[in-house]
């Protein structure tokens, strides 16, 4: 197996990608930070109440609502985290798809009763934020390790990540997976362990810029 390349130089911080997308016109840096987020955002949406539809519609908006801010958009930790500004926009555009759930109801337009779309708002919108802080922090905890995960197998011998995925995700026998790779035993776990570290640095990395 070759070595894995140095990820300091592979494994981009979040921050610098939020300042690149001051940049309407950097198509790549708007598609890293699409494919970042958008699951974690769909997830939340999906687990406040909203259809496959509507979450989806949510995303959608989440990220234009995003785009329109960025040109002002400065990012300062002792201000507030980067987390809960990406929560409030979240926030915000959930509220709108139930309302307008709630309104189509109200005019016939739906078979659901508007109570449903009413009673989500309030949960979501309630003060304390405490259902959708919560489904938030699940969500973002599961999005920061599957980021990580996704960085890591960019950045890695091809080979090392397989024999990772066929024995910690796949959950193949340390053996088995030794024998479909011609390697011996030692190699497959020094593989878990190398891999399992680059994933928790860089879930480290994620939180320190995001915090």
């Amino acid at each position: 197996m070759s070595p894995d390349p140095d990820p300091e130089e592979t494994l981009a911080t979040r921050t610098t990608l939020i300042a690149r997308l001051k940049n309407w016109q950097d198509q790549s840096s708007w598609q890293d930070f699409f494919d970042t987020y958008w699951q974690l955002i769909y997830n939340v949406a999906r687990k406040s109440g909203l259809t496959d539809t509507e979450a989806q519609d949510a995303v959608q908006e989440t990220m234009i609502s995003v785009a329109k801010h960025m040109p002002n958009f400065n990012y300062d930790r002792s201000l507030g985290s980067f987390r809960a500004w990406l929560l409030n926009m979240t926030r915000w555009r959930i509220t709108d798809q139930l309302r307008k759930r709630a309104h189509a109801a109200s005019h016939g337009h739906s078979s659901e009763p508007s109570t449903i779309g009413t009673s989500a708002i309030d949960r979501i919108m309630d003060p304390t934020g405490l259902l959708l802080n919560r489904i938030w922090d699940e969500e973002w905890e599961k999005n920061l390790v599957e980021t990580a995960l996704n960085t890591v197998k960019r950045s890695v011998d091809p080979q090392r990540y397989q024999i990772f995925d066929f024995y910690v995700k796949k959950g193949w026998p340390p053996e088995k997976v030794a024998a479909a790779f011609g390697i011996k035993v030692e190699q497959v776990y020094s593989a878990k362990h190398r891999i399992t570290e680059l994933i928790k640095e860089e879930v480290d990395r994620l939180k320190a810029s995001l915090s």
